[in-house]
């Protein structure tokens, strides 16, 4: 790859690295809901003005038009649910272990494809290589389940339902979007999740206030910004300049990021078991990489 792709990877696993961080610091004053809330709103904002430099993102009706059904299930299941997944289970464990349970965002991928997409054949390298990821997640598991402490567990299996969720996104568009140029495609699916995430926050009486921490304020303007906006557009760039195996690497950079920050400035405290499952859940994500040759890039976090 080139010094600007790296670049560009780098920046973007440093963002999504720095995101679940920033959502831990948000939770502590705003629900989950809420927080999703403004930051698909600030998300589609920031590129709505983007799109408005951008010459190959203009948008056209007609073109988008026939998809808006499509652009509101992937509102939901790609952004809206996704983001208050994570975000709640971050009320309930560390950032860190979120961010190393999404990394199984390939292997879910994978999974799922293997079903629904027929180029996505199931083969053994495949397999071993869900068989070692998924391990990990028992080891990081076990000792929550084991303590009792059901709402950890909780909190695991709210991002793993997060994952997955990115995972059947993932592939119902690769079969549904053809036409809109990506980053219009995340404008619309952002546009969704925040009509999405407001009915769900009217329909259920959800308290809205006006954060009054100057952190919470920095976390909203980092995750709707850099943690959608940018990020979405450094994704989609990789995509287009080196594919989805390149961009697939990304998920080696995102955990480690999100594990430093979380023990430097989180003071959350780093186990084996975290250590020995992370690098299981990344070993089985290279092990599909190296065998299959190909990768489904991750979701955004």
């Amino acid at each position: 790859m080139s010094v600007k792709n790296w670049v560009r990877l780098v920046g973007l696993g440093f963002i999504w690295g720095t995101s679940y961080s920033w959502v831990k610091v948000a939770v502590a004053e705003l629900n989950p809901a809420v927080l999703v809330g403004f930051r698909t709103l600030l998300g589609a904002l920031g590129l709505f003005v983007f799109l408005q430099f951008d010459r190959k993102g203009r948008l056209n009706w007609r073109e988008i038009t026939p998809l808006l059904g499509v652009f509101v299930l992937l509102g939901l299941f790609n952004v809206a649910l996704p983001f208050f997944l994570i975000s709640w289970s971050e009320v309930h464990i560390d950032s860190s272990m979120t961010a190393i349970l999404m990394s199984t965002g390939p292997l879910f991928t994978v999974l799922v494809a293997s079903f629904f997409l027929p180029e996505e054949r199931f083969s053994l390298p495949r397999l071993a290589g869900l068989l070692v990821g998924f391990g990990g997640v028992i080891i990081l598991i076990l000792p929550a389940a084991k303590h009792g402490a059901t709402s950890s567990v909780l909190g695991y299996i709210a991002a793993l339902l997060a994952s997955l969720s990115y995972a059947v996104a993932g592939v119902y568009a690769r079969k549904k979007t053809r036409g809109p140029s990506p980053v219009v495609q995340a404008f619309l699916q952002l546009c969704m999740a925040a009509a999405w995430l407001w009915a769900f926050i009217a329909l259920t009486k959800q308290p809205v206030h006006i954060p009054s921490a100057p952190l919470t304020w920095a976390a909203i303007i980092w995750l709707g910004l850099l943690g959608s906006t940018l990020a979405y557009i450094l994704f989609f760039a990789l995509l287009h300049s080196v594919g989805a195996t390149r961009t697939s690497l990304v998920s080696y950079i995102t955990p480690l990021v999100s594990v430093t920050l979380g023990v430097v400035f989180l003071t959350e405290r780093l186990q084996w078991q975290s250590v020995l499952g992370g690098l299981l859940i990344i070993s089985g994500i290279a092990v599909i990489n190296y065998k299959n040759g190909t990768s489904s890039s991750p979701g955004p976090a």
